[in-house]
């Protein structure tokens, strides 16, 4: 299958490196880009709104807005192994965390699925914006490995990941909403309530702020492993598998070309790299 045909994308929209840095920053009060380009199938792909984050916290609050609006594509027919243009994946939301002016801005390579990430990253947001008073702060998760499994929706858990686990999990557990969730936001110290270890939960994460960029790589490398255990329903191609799983990300996600090589650019970009 050439590539030609792969995402069937309008090569008008490719968004080079050197275009991106053109672009106007996030962070200084300004909640921009959203409306750069895109057509209606691509509209963005939402995560749920970041009311947990504090009122202080006015840059973080535009940026999140900014991302709210930055799309996502996710109507792909087939994808190639290795992305060559920039509309093959979220490149206007990615610039935007590029460009995100304020701080402090850390990047957590994670990629344990059943491993301490969600808490790890809970408690660095928590002593960045009440111990340290850096209420923009910024949290990112460089997610692959099996932690990857975690930004995928429900229907790709019902169809292929609840078997490829051998049942261990029927379900993405990782973004269910906890009982704490409903607990007043105002009482930031309740030891078991929305920012306590009794809330890690992505979905609680997302609403605070934090943000989640999935892999293209582990997507082809965990449909590929999908495929020889033989879990194909549809009985369709690699490329096409792929697209599927790419399709199905839970909200909020951004898509980059391939994670590990995506964290220079964070760093780059000003962010520290935690693991």
């Amino acid at each position: 299958m050439s590539d030609t045909g792969q995402t069937e994308r309008d090569s008008s929209l490719q968004l080079s490196r050197r275009t991106a840095l053109s672009l106007p920053a996030v962070g200084v009060g300004t909640a921009v880009i959203g409306a750069m380009i895109m057509p209606a199938a691509e509209a963005a792909n939402s995560a749920p709104p970041p009311n947990l984050i504090t009122p202080e916290s006015k840059k973080l609050r535009a940026l999140a807005a900014a991302l709210a609006k930055a799309p996502r594509r996710r109507n792909y027919k087939s994808v190639p192994m290795i992305l060559t243009n920039s509309d093959q994946w979220d490149s206007e939301a990615l610039h935007i965390l590029f460009t995100y002016a304020a701080g402090p801005k850390q990047i957590w390579d994670n990629t344990d699925l059943t491993g301490p990430w969600l808490n790890l990253m809970r408690n660095a947001m928590n002593a960045q914006i009440w111990s340290w008073k850096h209420p923009n702060f910024i949290a990112v998760s460089a997610t692959h490995g099996s932690a990857h499994l975690a930004l995928y929706d429900n229907y790709i858990w019902k169809k292929y990941l609840s078997s490829f686990t051998g049942g261990k999990f029927s379900s993405n557990i990782w973004i269910e909403e906890p009982s704490a969730a409903s607990s007043p936001a105002s009482s930031f110290n309740d030891p078991k309530g929305v920012f306590s270890p009794h809330d890690n939960s992505i979905v609680v994460l997302q609403r605070r702020g934090a943000v989640f960029c999935a892999c293209h790589n582990e997507v082809w490398e965990l449909t590929m492993a999908v495929l020889k255990r033989g879990i194909n329903p549809d009985k369709l191609s690699h490329e096409q598998l792929a697209a599927e799983f790419t399709n199905h990300l839970i909200p909020g996600v951004i898509l980059t070309p391939g994670i590990v090589g995506t964290i220079p650019e964070f760093e780059l970009s000003g962010f520290q790299y935690a693991k």
